[in-house]
């Protein structure tokens, strides 16, 4: 919106071209989103306690939560809020990749609210049961995995009803780019050829995975947030070095016309997380709850197949694929032993909890090893 306005203005004036830059409007999007979240905050905070949006506390769990019972949670809707704004402020509407993210972060977030107000003001502790859950983020991963199956296949200069034109001339090609191949990092000259299909439930799996992976994260005060922020910075700039054919060329990696433009999405998300973390911080004045959780993981999930890096998504964000392992060895374990457990309690950030740490300290140290893992993910860049 505001984009296409400054774009108008630097007709006749051309200082406002700069306007135009990627770097500068990541930048951009990044403080509006974060005035935004700061501004908002409070406002928000108060009128989810005033509405008795309160989260229940596990009484099986920790026994330091159960000061938290009653904090306000659904406080994603914040996040959502901000990078919603601010990316139709700075963002180049025309671009395909920018819509589709919107569209599986905002889809995932209105089943996140639905399961949230389910289990908060019908007081029913299962909200949205797992099938129901499961099926609604089944259709918008495989409808996303659709339309990117044919994004990542424009060519330099075609659009993308050129696209879907050339795939039914050719009769339905289920081989239909070396875009769709699924790259593995560190190596130049290595990928799976991904077709149509495999494409489509390899991107399921990734968005559906990402979405849940964050959300059973999101136990501790700032523990999911923080995290979010830093991996989704890291795939803002594989999504811009792909988006440039001379960065592409000398990385070796593909070059996805249209894939740059989502580094003002990242930048949106980035001052997003940073001013919820604002009040998320501990002792935690609002919690994330379902409707940002599964919202952001399918954000980064989209964000991962359009850079053409699920691989390094799943390096960078280890510490959400640990606390899903977690949850997955202790129930499998569970069943297979007749009530034996493998961790204390899962997922694993309560299992270090109850082993003596405190929460800033599991909190503080998974962020420190988060960090390293981008840094890890970000080297892969340059180590082909």
């Amino acid at each position: 919106m505001l984009l296409e306005l400054l774009r108008s203005i630097a007709q006749t004036h051309s200082d406002f071209g700069v306007f135009n830059y990627l770097t500068l409007r990541a930048l951009l999007a990044c403080l509006t989103a974060f005035v935004l979240g700061l501004a908002l905050g409070p406002t928000m905070i108060a009128r989810l306690k005033r509405m008795h949006f309160g989260q229940a506390v596990r009484t099986d769990g920790p026994k330091t939560h159960l000061v938290k019972d009653g904090t306000p949670t659904m406080g994603g809707a914040l996040i959502l809020f901000a990078i919603t704004v601010s990316t139709l402020l700075w963002a180049d509407l025309g671009n395909r990749f920018i819509w589709v993210v919107l569209f599986v972060m905002l889809g995932y977030g209105a089943i996140g609210w639905i399961d949230d107000y389910r289990k908060i003001v019908h007081h029913n502790p299962r909200g949205m049961s797992a099938r129901e859950k499961f099926s609604w983020q089944s259709v918008i991963a495989i409808a996303a995995g659709f339309y990117l199956a044919f994004a990542l296949s424009v060519k330099p200069g075609e659009g993308l009803g050129e696209a879907l034109a050339a795939w039914y001339d050719a009769r339905f090609p289920l081989d239909m780019s070396e875009n769709l191949h699924l790259l593995i990092p560190c190596f130049k000259e290595i990928a799976f050829p991904f077709g149509l299909l495999g494409f489509m439930i390899f991107t399921f799996v990734v968005i559906v995975g990402s979405s849940n992976a964050v959300n059973l994260t999101d136990g501790l005060d700032g523990l999911a947030i923080l995290p979010t922020v830093l991996v989704g910075s890291a795939l803002g700039i594989f999504c811009y070095a792909g988006g440039r054919p001379d960065y592409a060329q000398y990385l070796f990696i593909p070059y996805i016309p249209g894939a740059g433009e989502l580094v003002v999405f990242a930048g949106a998300l980035a001052g997003a997380g940073l001013a919820f973390l604002w009040f998320n911080a501990h002792p935690a004045q609002v919690f994330m709850g379902d409707v940002g959780a599964l919202a952001l993981g399918g954000a980064l999930g989209t964000m991962a197949v359009v850079a053409r890096q699920e691989l390094v998504l799943a390096v960078m964000g280890g510490v959400f694929v640990v606390e899903t392992l977690s949850v997955m060895i202790q129930t499998v374990y569970f069943r297979l032993s007749h009530g034996k457990r493998v961790f204390l309690m899962a997922p694993i950030h309560h299992h270090f909890e109850l082993k003596g740490w405190k929460e800033t300290q599991v909190v503080t140290r998974f962020w420190i090893i988060t960090f390293m893992l981008v840094l890890l993910g970000l080297a892969t860049l340059k180590i082909r």
